[in-house]
């Protein structure tokens, strides 16, 4: 099974929008042809950053709530992988490398140029659409 870490900016455009790659991904994910991993810092930064209060237009605390559980209940959990080293430009987003390699998955998407932008990293790291045209592509050969 391809496994895949998301970071918060592509688990929030997912739950947004209905529309675009992100939610693509979300869609694939709940129909099995991924498993997601997460970790406990990235479910609290998904959680702090959707209780703030320029996401209540989009989605009310109940709904914040029931989809930080269909992630916390159906997502692979994994330990925060150690951060002690500098993956990106960016130490906020170190940690994501970290889980990441610590859990050999295949990719990690983001739309974060930080990310995006590493050279010679120890994981693929890829955009969303990225990401939609490799699991699309490697689910038709299954």
């Amino acid at each position: 099974m391809i496994r895949a870490v998301l970071d918060t900016g592509v688990l929030i455009a997912a739950v947004l929008s209905a529309n675009g790659a992100p939610a693509e991904l979300l869609r694939l994910w709940l129909d099995g042809v991924f498993e997601i991993v997460v970790s406990e810092k990235l479910l609290s930064e998904l959680d702090r950053v959707l209780r703030r209060p320029k996401f209540r237009s989009y989605l009310s605390l109940r709904e914040v709530e029931r989809y930080l559980e269909l992630l916390s209940r159906w997502t692979e959990r994994a330990s925060d992988g150690s951060a002690d080293l500098s993956y990106t430009s960016d130490p906020n987003d170190d940690y994501l490398v970290a889980l990441a390699v610590s859990t050999k998955v295949d990719f990690l998407v983001s739309g974060d140029k930080h990310l995006l932008k590493v050279e010679h990293s120890v994981v693929p790291v890829l955009s969303p659409r990225q990401a939609l045209g490799l699991l699309r592509e490697w689910n038709r050969r299954s």
